[in-house]
């Protein structure tokens, strides 16, 4: 789930009452890195479609870690989202058209491994009110409607040109 200011979501179309309901008191945590770079990306890749990016001048148009950068590209590509080609003239593209990426979608592929509490994490967990938890219901459903609502918008919505200097 991505967890963030409450600016950033309204930037995404969701109002800040909606959020600060999904988000509650955690909305002044920074968003996941993943997310948040990974929507910078295709939203700057949407600007130009059929230019292909290479990391290296991303990471420094974001100024971010040109290495972060690259395992956000590299889910990215895992998810169908971007086509990757190596050596010169190489680069990252846009795998579909930018009306064909819901954002929904994109957002829970690249935080689908980061766990807002602890029984959503794969693996052990030691919490201790399980089996009468009545929380993870309640946060799986938001999470749901979170995502819902994102994929009501696709990349389209959200083309970046950058300006011109």
């Amino acid at each position: 789930m991505l967890i963030g200011s409450v600016n950033a979501p309204v930037s995404l179309g969701i109002p800040a009452s909606v959020w600060l309901f999904i988000a509650g008191p955690v909305a002044d945590v920074p968003p996941a890195p993943c997310a948040d770079y990974g929507l910078r990306v295709l939203m700057r890749m949407a600007g130009e479609p059929s230019r292909a990016f290479t990391t290296a001048e991303l990471a420094e148009e974001f100024r971010i870690s040109r290495n972060h950068l690259a395992k956000v590209i590299s889910a990215l590509a895992a998810a169908g989202c971007l086509e990757t080609r190596r050596g010169g003239g190489g680069g990252a593209t846009l795998a579909d058209s930018p009306e064909n990426i819901r954002l929904g979608d994109v957002v829970a592929a690249l935080e689908a491994d980061q766990a807002i509490v602890e029984c959503f994490a794969p693996g052990a967990n030691a919490c201790t009110l399980l089996p009468q938890c009545r929380l993870k219901s309640r946060l799986a459903d938001a999470n749901a409607a979170f995502i819902a609502d994102l994929n009501r918008s696709t990349l389209a919505d959200c083309v970046y040109h950058p300006e011109k200097v």
